[in-house]
């Protein structure tokens, strides 16, 4: 019985998991352009607040553990996989009536494959997306960073949602 029920909910992970690998190919495909495009650290400006920037990241969010000599890529990159197989086992049992929890599931494996990739094949992580104000500059960042930041927003909201029907 258990295990019909988990194949019931695996099935209707499909569309999340078709959602992550969107990410995966659009993070890669922008992530290509700018490398393609940009000069390393020239920024480009499309708004008076935000560039485009060719960054090469080899530690984790905000250049964590940059200069830490080679073995943080290893790391973060059995990290990253470790988390992504945690994650699609979790958005296969997870509940279909949960689709925000799936929604942040599914944006979070896909920004972490998308830098991993990037990690596994390149050494570092490419960001290329620079907002600013004034003289105060945010760390680079990529559509991958991106959906994963949304998807850790979108699971905050959700477990605040999830103990309101409770009560």
């Amino acid at each position: 019985m258990a295990s019909s029920v988990a194949l019931r909910s695996g099935v209707g992970a499909w569309p999340w998991y078709v959602l992550a690998a969107v990410i995966v190919m659009l993070d890669q495909y922008t992530k290509g352009l700018a490398s393609n495009q940009l000069h390393y650290g020239v920024p480009v400006e499309v708004f008076s607040w935000f560039n485009l920037t060719l960054q090469h990241n080899t530690g984790a969010a905000f250049s964590f553990l940059s200069e830490a000599g080679g073995w943080q890529r290893w790391f973060f990159t059995v990290l990253a996989l470790v988390i992504s197989v945690g994650l699609v086992i979790w958005l296969f049992v997870a509940e279909r009536s949960q689709w925000l929890l799936s929604l942040s599931l599914a944006l979070i494996l896909g920004g972490a494959i998308g830098n991993v990739w990037d990690r596994m094949v390149l050494g570092y992580v490419v960001d290329f997306i620079s907002v600013h104000y004034g003289g105060w500059y945010f760390p680079a960042f990529n559509i991958a960073d991106s959906a994963i930041t949304v998807g850790a927003g979108c699971m905050l909201l959700e477990s605040f949602m999830v103990g309101r029907t409770k009560e």
